[in-house]
């Protein structure tokens, strides 16, 4: 008389719980990395944006000699930013303040080219923060 061997079908209960605990500890690692690159795509926008704009309003003050009237210094919105302008015959300050996923995000820049940031990744007296761990 031969006795028969039963055949394992499927997982245990420890090894599905180990599996869980990888996925859990990966995701842990890859979900505030990849909002952070969310972030980092919108405030191209923003940076893009100011960048776009200085231009315009440098041509227009080329061709009028003030900066008071300029067509591009209207409020906007681009992306997840709404930017703003605010100019007089010879200065203007070019704003971005982020909302929804980048809000606290804030960059500036004026006709003498300074930039300034103010993120929860850190400010910028003198350069935009783009990035989480960098700084001027």
């Amino acid at each position: 008389m031969k006795i028969a061997k039963a055949v394992q079908k499927g997982f245990t209960l420890v090894e599905l719980m180990i599996v869980v605990a990888i996925i859990g500890i990966l995701a842990s690692i890859a979900i505030p990395s990849y909002t952070d690159y969310v972030k980092r795509g919108y405030i191209v926008d923003a940076t893009g944006a100011l960048s776009s704009l200085r231009a315009q309003l440098e041509q227009y003050y080329q061709d009028n000699r003030t900066y008071v009237g300029a067509a591009p210094c209207a409020s906007s919105t681009v992306g997840k930013f709404g930017v703003t302008c605010t100019a007089t015959a010879t200065t203007y300050n070019l704003t971005a303040s982020g909302s929804g996923p980048v809000a606290g995000f804030t960059y500036t820049l004026n006709q003498q080219n300074t930039m300034t940031s103010t993120t929860p990744w850190g400010n910028g007296a003198s350069c935009w923060v783009t990035s989480k761990g960098t700084s001027c």
